[in-house]
C-alpha cells in the first residue's frame, strides 16, 4: 500500500469545526490516490493549453476573479471565520486583499514577465520567462484566502497550472477558493483544489509530474516539503514563521508606537506570522510604552467573532490553545512576571486571551520560539546595540518593526536587522507590490512584487547566431 493510500485509511475525512462553540458544521471526502492522480494528469493537460494564452486572456479571467471575490465577499468572510475564528470584520478585509492582489498582477504580470534584450557579440541574445508547469501550494489555515491568492494570482498569470493542498482544517475555504477560479472563467482544470492530508501532499510532490511547490507554514512542515522537494530538484518558495520584534526607541512617536503595538500583536487573533511578538523598548522609554500597551490589550473585547463589538476571536484550534498556553504556564513557572492576562477563560471554544510578560531570560521556552496567540513579550534594552542583538537573538527572520524618528537609527536597523523586511513607523504587513519573505528559519524564496513572479518561471537565455566577424570564444 502506498502512502498515500494509507493517508487516506487514516484520514478519509476532513471536518469544518467552528472554534468559538466546538460545532462541527461540514464534513468532506479526502481523495482516494486514483482521483489524485487523475487529478494532477487533468493539470498537466491543462497546463498544455494554459500556457499558450495570452497575458490579456489570462488577466481579463483574473481581473473577473477579483469581481468574484468581491460579489461573494460577505458569503466568503463567514466562511472563514466560521472555519478558523478571525474575526468578521478581519475576515471581509482579507477577502477585498485578494481581490486587489488578482488585479495587481492581471495589470502588470505582461511588463515583468516581458522578454529583456541582452547585447553580446550575438545577432540577438535575449532572456524571455516561461511557466514552469504544474506547481503544487501548501497552505496553512491563518490566512485562508490571502495565503492562496497571492500564490495564485502570480503563478497563474506567469502560465503554469495549479493544484492547492489546503490545511485540514479550513477544507471549505479550499473548495470555495477554486470555486471562485472556475466562477472566473479560468479552464477547470487550471487550478485544482486537492482534499488530502499532510503526507499525500508529500507524496504529490514527488510526482514527476509536479515541477514546483510553493509553502506557508511551519518549520516543521517546511523541512520536510523543502527536503522532499530538494532531493527531486524542484523549485520551492517557503514562508515559514517569525518571532517579530517590535523595536521602539526614545524618539518614536509614543502614543502611535503604542497604538500600533495592539494591532500588531493582536491581528488576526495573534494567529500571524509576522505579528509582532517580541517587543523591545529603550529603557527612557519603557516604563510609559508598557503602562499604555497594557492597558490596551486590556480594552481588546474577546467574544464572538461574528459580532461588530468582537476585538479578539478564538484561537482556531484547541491544540494551537493549549500549545500558547503552555508556553505561557512555563515561562510564569520560571519567573516571567504577568502584566496581564495568563489564564484561560472557561467559556466554550477556543479562547486565549491577551497576555502580556515580562522578565523573561533565553533559557525560557517561549523565549525562541513563534508564540501564535495573543501573547507579547517584553524586554527592556539600553541602547540601538543592545536592541540589535536581541533583535536578532531568534532562529527566525521574517519581518521586524522599527519606531525611531532619528535617521541614523534607521539606517543601523535597516542594515543590522536579519529579517526579511524592515518596516520604519509603521506595522508590518504584505503588500502586492513589494516582495514578502524571510530568512534563517523563516524560509526562502519570495512572494509578491516582480520578484514573486520570478519565482516559478523558466528563465530562459536565448541566443541566436553571432554578429558578423565577432570573434567567439573556444570556452564557455
Amino acid at each position: 500500500m502506498t502512502t498515500a493510500q494509507q493517508e487516506h485509511l487514516q484520514t478519509a475525512s476532513m471536518h469544518s469545526v467552528n472554534p468559538a462553540t466546538g460545532e462541527t458544521f461540514g464534513h468532506y471526502d479526502t481523495l482516494v490516490l486514483s482521483q489524485v492522480n487523475d487529478k494532477i494528469a487533468r493539470a498537466q493537460t491543462a497546463f498544455a493549453g494554459y500556457r499558450l494564452t495570452g497575458f490579456a486572456e489570462r488577466a481579463a479571467w483574473l481581473t473577473r476573479a477579483a469581481e468574484v471575490l468581491e460579489e461573494r465577499r460577505q458569503e466568503l468572510a463567514e466562511l472563514a471565520t466560521r472555519e478558523m475564528g478571525k474575526t468578521l470584520a478581519a475576515a471581509l478585509a482579507e477577502v477585498q486583499k485578494c481581490a486587489v492582489a488578482c488585479r495587481y498582477y492581471a495589470q502588470n504580470a505582461e511588463e515583468f514577465l516581458a522578454d529583456e534584450s541582452v547585447v553580446t557579440e550575438a545577432l540577438r541574445a535575449y532572456v524571455t520567462y516561461q511557466p514552469l508547469g504544474v506547481v503544487l501550494a501548501v497552505m496553512p489555515w491563518n490566512f485562508p484566502y490571502w495565503q492562496v491568492f497571492r500564490f495564485i494570482a502570480p503563478a497563474i498569470m506567469a502560465g503554469n497550472a495549479l493544484l492547492l493542498k489546503h490545511a485540514s482544517n479550513v477544507p471549505g475555504c479550499a473548495l470555495a477558493i477554486e470555486e471562485v477560479m472556475r466562477e472566473a472563467g479560468f479552464p477547470p482544470e487550471v487550478f485544482q483544489t486537492l482534499l488530502v492530508g499532510s503526507a499525500g501532499a508529500l507524496a504529490i510532490l514527488k510526482d514527476e509530474r509536479v515541477k514546483a511547490v510553493s509553502l506557508t507554514g511551519s518549520e516543521g512542515a517546511d523541512r520536510s516539503v523543502a527536503g522532499t522537494a530538494g532531493s527531486a530538484l524542484k523549485p520551492s518558495v517557503m514562508e515559514l514563521g517569525g518571532s517579530d520584534p517590535f523595536i521602539v526607541m526614545p524618539s518614536a512617536d509614543l502614543e502611535l508606537s503604542i497604538k500600533t503595538a495592539v494591532t500588531a500583536r493582536t491581528i488576526n487573533n495573534g494567529q500571524s506570522c509576522t505579528a509582532a511578538k517580541r517587543f523591545i523598548v529603550h529603557a527612557d522609554i519603557c516604563d510609559r510604552f508598557v503602562d499604555g500597551f497594557v492597558a490596551g490589550l486590556a480594552a481588546l473585547k474577546m467574544g464572538a467573532p461574528m459580532l461588530a463589538s468582537t476585538d479578539l476571536g478564538p484561537l482556531a484550534t484547541p491544540a494551537i490553545r493549549a500549545e500558547v498556553h503552555g508556553l505561557v504556564q512555563d515561562a510564569i513557572s520560571r519567573g516571567a512576571k504577568v502584566l496581564l492576562g495568563g489564564q484561560l477563560p472557561d467559556d466554550v471554544g477556543n479562547y486565549s486571551p491577551a497576555t502580556a510578560l515580562s522578565e523573561l531570560p533565553p533559557e525560557m521556552g517561549i523565549y525562541g520560539e513563534e508564540v501564535f496567540g495573543p501573547v507579547a513579550l517584553i524586554f527592556r534594552v539600553g541602547n540601538i546595540d543592545e536592541a540589535i542583538t536581541l533583535a536578532n537573538a531568534t532562529r527566525f527572520g521574517l519581518a521586524s518593526s522599527v519606531w525611531t524618528t532619528d535617521g541614523a537609527e534607521q539606517e543601523r536597523f535597516v542594515r543590522g536587522i536579519e529579517a526579511g523586511s524592515v518596516f520604519i513607523n509603521a506595522m508590518v504587513a504584505s503588500d502586492p507590490r513589494l516582495p514578502f519573505g524571510g530568512v534563517k528559519a523563516s524560509g526562502f524564496g519570495r512572494e509578491l512584487s516582480r520578484h514573486g513572479i520570478h519565482e516559478f518561471v523558466n528563465t530562459k537565455t536565448v541566443s541566436i547566431g553571432a554578429a558578423p566577424g565577432a570573434h567567439r570564444s573556444k570556452t564557455e
